[in-house]
């Protein structure tokens, strides 16, 4: 594979054309998160293939990708034995008038490794699976009311969409707020609920677009269990983002929490589309009861490539590769910064890095090092959460440190 090109200039002129193109047929160009009007200019929107930790753009750029696709890519793109076991079945059948016997396969694997769950179901994306748990929770309890922490997302739908374009009061008649990690905001939030209190959600830490990311506290969590507890109400862990990358049996499991319904979805099959939603005994009657389903829920490939993404991560203990990767681009992060005297605010798990700038509320400081370092081949985010997957290795670390290191120069210039 060729390494990355430690480029003074990049080339976009192919990307630019696709994107006049794309402005004629698509509104805006391009839609919700993927839209890198999000992005500092000189950003590409079109990429052509994927190999491992490496991105090539529309324009034939190569970089170190510290985004793996927004999250779904964990143990590298065009893993081999992903590949292999989606290519297998796919000439056996995908989209088929039922499941495939992959279908069980996958829900025996996942129930083994998750020890909260006693039941799984599978859908399509992080939304699917968020909206499912809460759907669950309301059956299960005869409840209505569900508290979401402030700023956080689980998904783009009405109920939870972070855009109230085309969204009604109605729509989220039933949700009530606090701030993660307040346990007096939740209490008082609990209270506001009453006796109709079907849920709390919970993201596996906080992890709100352009701030500071937070680790749960075990004070947070563990009040968070015993109000369920109380109550009655389910506890749902939004693991969307954050699951099979910080630990295989869920974000929480190291803190001693399990929840009662958790909703999965990004690495669970290394990049290909597949979402999970697993629970206790307690909800699977419930789990019977609501309608959720899709004309492509049971597709076969996806589910055989996550039998192989979660085989795989088990075998190599993804999980804690990912955070001695993250780890080391972390302290040369901080060690080059302190160099150039410049003041970052590096937060989140090391597996899922966010790297802010002190004194940029919005961004500007942030943005003029990610472009830097891009032109220096390594793709960062100036506001997100990014993700390390298995395929990164320590020299390709080394080598998106020294485009970081481009960047602090730039910015101290």
């Amino acid at each position: 594979m060729s390494q990355t090109p430690p480029s003074a200039s990049r080339v976009n002129s192919a990307d630019a054309a696709l994107r006049a193109r794309a402005a004629r047929v698509i509104p805006g160009g391009m839609y919700g998160h993927l839209n890198t009007n999000r992005l500092p200019a000189g950003y590409p929107q079109f990429f052509t293939r994927a190999e491992g930790c490496r991105l090539h753009d529309a324009d034939g750029n190569v970089v170190i990708d510290f985004m793996c696709s927004w999250g779904p890519i964990v143990l590298g793109h065009h893993h081999p034995a992903v590949e292999d076991a989606a290519r297998a079945q796919a000439a056996l059948g995908d989209c088929m008038n039922g499941p495939a016997p992959v279908l069980v396969e996958l829900a025996e694997l996942v129930v083994g490794l998750v020890p909260h769950a006693d039941w799984c179901i599978f859908a399509k994306n992080g939304t699917d699976a968020t909206t499912t748990c809460v759907t669950v929770a309301r059956a299960g309890t005869g409840r209505r009311k569900v508290l979401v922490a402030r700023g956080a997302y689980h998904g783009a739908i009405p109920w939870c969409s972070p855009s109230v374009a085309g969204v009604t009061t109605e729509d989220r008649a039933h949700l009530l707020h606090f701030d993660y990690n307040d346990i007096a905001s939740l209490e008082a939030a609990v209270e506001q609920a009453g006796g109709d209190l079907a849920a709390i959600l919970v993201s596996a830490f906080r992890h709100d677009f352009g701030l500071r990311q937070d680790l749960p506290t075990p004070e947070f969590a563990r009040r968070v269990r015993a109000l369920c507890d109380e109550t009655g109400a389910a506890l749902i862990l939004d693991d969307v983002r954050a699951g099979f990358r910080l630990h295989l049996g869920g974000s929480w499991e190291h803190l001693g929490i399990r929840p009662d319904l958790a909703a999965w979805s990004k690495a669970i099959a290394n990049g290909h589309p597949l979402a999970a939603v697993t629970g206790r005994d307690r909800f699977r009657e419930a789990a019977t009861q609501v309608f959720t389903t899709g004309s492509f829920w049971c597709g076969a490939v996806p589910m055989a490539a996550a039998v192989a993404t979660l085989t795989e991560l088990r075998r190599i203990d993804g999980p804690a590769r990912m955070r001695a990767l993250g780890q080391r681009l972390r302290e040369g992060l901080a060690e080059r910064a302190a160099h150039h005297r410049i003041g970052i605010d590096q937060s989140g798990p090391p597996q899922m890095p966010s790297l802010l700038f002190a004194d940029d509320p919005e961004w500007k400081r942030g943005s003029a090092f990610c472009v830097e370092a891009l032109r220096h081949g390594a793709y960062f985010h100036p506001r997100h959460t990014m993700f390390l997957s298995c395929a990164h290795t320590e020299a390709d670390i080394d080598a998106a440190l020294d485009a970081a290191e481009a960047g602090f120069r730039h910015l101290a210039r």
